[in-house]
């Protein structure tokens, strides 16, 4: 059986943090602080790439805190590809842990379709 499925992220796994990061190819992210719009902000800092300040993953709510000065600081497009790899991160993981096994396959939009196989045909 299948199912269409809708996600709205909250960012709360440093696991799945880390690896987004390191499939992204982007800095370790660390624990640290961060000035977002004149106010410092702690959690878990992600450096993306040509952005000038970093995203901080606030994992105890799931936000995100950023300041990208309307995209002169920073392309939305990579924090769009960070949330969308952290799901991906998410989703494989908590699947691996039920011991599911998943299959990922990248569509020409843009998205990325996963196969979450239960024991039974995928």
């Amino acid at each position: 059986m299948s199912h269409i499925v809708t996600i709205q992220v909250e960012v709360r796994d440093l696991e799945a943090v880390k690896s987004a990061a390191r499939r992204l190819n982007l800095k370790e992210p660390v624990h640290g602080k961060a000035v977002v719009f004149e106010t410092e902000i702690e959690g878990i800092l992600v450096e993306l790439p040509d952005w000038i300040y970093p995203v901080v993953c606030i994992l105890d709510t799931g936000e995100l805190k950023y300041d990208n000065f309307n995209e002169q600081w920073g392309d939305q497009k990579h924090l769009d590809q960070f949330v969308q790899t952290y799901c991906i991160e998410k989703a494989t993981l908590e699947a691996r842990r039920k011991g599911y096994s998943v299959v990922e396959q990248p569509l020409a939009d843009g998205s990325v379709k996963l196969t979450v196989n239960m024991g039974g045909v995928v």
